[in-house]
């Protein structure tokens, strides 16, 4: 089955929360939604679900027009982020319910209940009841009652967020292969730029009610289209310095220039904003381009096996994300090392002109 928005909008109480949208989505695949809190996800969702009807606007499936069928009408399943089960019953008959709603036989029932219990690695807890399961193991349950009923679009509304890291890996995992092998079209809806990058697939950017880009997640990752699609596809947010581009020296601000280096040339000479993504900023040189600013420490954040570190000079702040545990005071001075190869450069309206070249062997270094 296929899903085709057309010119969808979204209008509640005057507020717009959809605009003019067009989507299409193909059988048997993975799709994310990217965006911030209140940025639309769920609101698409809705409608894709039949839960809420667009402003104006077409809905097809399968090239027919379901603008207005309801959801119960329409071969769908949800996940949520809280774990809706229902605590009076076994997850046996969680996972079973859907399907003796729709009056399968019994014996399908018990077929298709135990193998997708087999998949998400739930087969030992189906006598139990919810409340006696882990976070977990009621997300799976819940996945499971969705998964059951071999539903042609299957929407997860951020449903890992309230779980553990090493849960989540876990579960993100066995979402790919979960659909690598169904013809099931699956949306995913999240706020958080590294799940869009683990889970793959093809990614979309919601901003504001808008989708402002949609591809494969590394190359939307890789080549955002503007400003705001950098910004959102990067966590920490990527940094953001004006300067400009002579015939032979780029300036960042005017306290750091440096000689035109080959990844730039071509450029005319003028007013830029230049990207830098936190991760690629240095404690220690490790490139022959690399920019030597010396700037004084605003924060330090430790957080797990990672530092984030807040710095600025007079002209620019800069926001660090650093592999290790490093512990600077506040306002000390330290020299830190951006890579000239690794500039995104826009234009002064915004719009993408030039993305650094992959790594050679790095997923998402770009």
């Amino acid at each position: 089955m296929s899903l085709t928005l057309e010119n969808i909008t979204r209008v509640v109480d005057g507020e717009t929360h959809i605009n003019t949208t067009n989507l299409s989505l193909e059988p048997g695949s993975f799709n994310v939604l990217l965006g911030r809190t209140l940025a639309g996800k769920t609101s698409l969702m809705r409608l894709m679900a039949g839960l809420d009807r667009p402003s104006s606007g077409r809905i097809l499936m399968n090239g027919a027009d379901v603008t207005g069928v309801p959801v119960q009408k329409r071969n769908i399943s949800m996940v949520y982020q809280q774990f809706i089960n229902y605590p009076n019953l076994t997850v046996w008959e969680n996972i079973a319910s859907p399907l003796k709603l729709a009056k399968v036989q019994p014996s399908e029932i018990k077929r298709r209940v135990d193998e997708v219990a087999q998949l998400l690695h739930i087969e030992q807890y189906l006598q139990r009841h919810p409340m006696e399961l882990s976070g977990g193991q009621q997300q799976r349950t819940a996945m499971a009652r969705a998964l059951v009923k071999d539903a042609s679009l299957i929407l997860f509304d951020e449903p890992l967020v309230n779980l553990d890291y090493k849960l989540r890996e876990e579960l993100r995992q066995e979402l790919r292969n979960l659909f690598k092998a169904r013809n099931t079209i699956a949306v995913y809806a999240t706020t958080e730029p590294n799940e869009a990058l683990a889970l793959g697939g093809t990614t979309s950017l919601l901003h504001e009610g808008n989708i402002i880009q949609t591809g494969p997640a590394a190359k939307v990752y890789r080549n955002p289209i503007n400003v705001d699609a950098a910004e959102l596809f990067s966590e920490p947010p990527i940094n953001l310095v004006p300067g400009r581009i002579t015939d032979s020296q780029v300036f960042i601000s005017e306290a750091v220039h440096f000689p035109l280096v080959q990844e730039l040339q071509g450029l005319p000479p003028g007013d830029y904003k230049f990207g830098i993504r936190p991760s690629h900023i240095g404690l220690v040189p490790h490139n022959d381009d690399d920019l030597e600013i010396a700037v004084t420490v605003e924060l330090a954040e430790i957080s797990g096996s990672e530092t984030f570190m807040h710095v600025k000079n007079q002209h620019f702040p800069l926001v660090m994300q650093l592999s290790g545990v490093y512990e600077f005071h506040t306002d000390a001075r330290v020299n830190v090392y951006l890579p000239a190869h690794r500039l995104f450069v826009f234009d002064m309206e915004g719009k993408l002109i030039k993305a650094p070249s992959p790594i050679i062997g790095g997923a998402f270094n770009g």
